[in-house]
């Protein structure tokens, strides 16, 4: 049996006393591939914060795996990111390995370096975040999320740097990192959901499971309509 990274139970959670997220359960399993899918506004950023720490829920429990709280890579939306910021591509991705406090200068260098080949970054390493085409700023943040080889990968709408020349080869990557490494894919393109992950969840205010991806238009015309959801289980 898969080991359970996070484990969310009966939890709310919103902003300045208003609720977004109501009685969520969910579990994460060790190198699964979720997909989260939702209208705007239905909740799937609190979620992710919450995961992250961001964000303190109102209510209920999120119960993580022992190791994991220094293990969690995050690629956050295009549009919260500053492009003027005077920052290079290889001090972007080294900035992921800020928590390996006992690597050495020279260790953390040369990581950074294995990364950024692997990406296929090298012609643009040392050019600012400003300058990058939306491939190459994808492939960068992707660099800096795994470089500390995280056990849990979070990645939000990474469809929103659009770069189709690199899309097909960017989800080939993640099918690689997952196989290390459990994901969570937010996104609200269905299409590339549906035909990427194991299991999806659509969260509209509840959540909604389902084991697999084998839904139908109508699980997905009432789950992301409706506003009363129960939850359903893995297994």
């Amino acid at each position: 049996m898969s080991k359970t990274l996070v484990e969310i139970k009966n939890m709310y959670a919103g902003y300045n006393g208003t609720v977004v997220l109501k009685a969520i359960n969910l579990q994460i399993f060790e190198q699964d591939f979720l997909g989260i899918i939702g209208p705007n506004g239905g909740g799937k950023t609190t979620l992710i914060k919450t995961v992250l720490g961001l964000l303190e829920p109102f209510s209920g429990n999120i119960i993580f795996n022992k190791i994991l709280k220094t293990r969690i890579g995050y690629m956050p939306q295009t549009h919260q990111l500053d492009r003027k910021f005077p920052v290079i591509v290889s001090e972007i991705v080294e900035s992921g390995l800020i928590s390996e406090k006992k690597l050495s200068r020279s260790d953390r260098k040369a990581k950074t370096w294995e990364m950024i080949r692997k990406m296929d970054i090298e012609n643009v390493a040392g050019k600012a975040i400003g300058e990058l085409s939306g491939g190459q700023l994808q492939r960068t943040l992707l660099a800096r999320a795994v470089i500390n080889d995280p056990e849990l990968l979070i990645l939000d709408e990474p469809n929103s740097y659009v770069d189709k020349r690199f899309e097909s080869h960017f989800y080939e990557l993640l099918k690689e990192i997952n196989q290390k490494s459990a994901i969570v894919l937010v996104s609200h393109d269905i299409g590339t959901v549906l035909s990427t992950v194991k299991n999806i969840a659509c969260v509209n205010e509840s959540l909604h499971y389902h084991s697999g991806t084998d839904v139908d238009d109508g699980w997905l015309d009432d789950n992301l309509n409706s506003q009363n959801s129960l939850f359903l289980s893995h297994g």
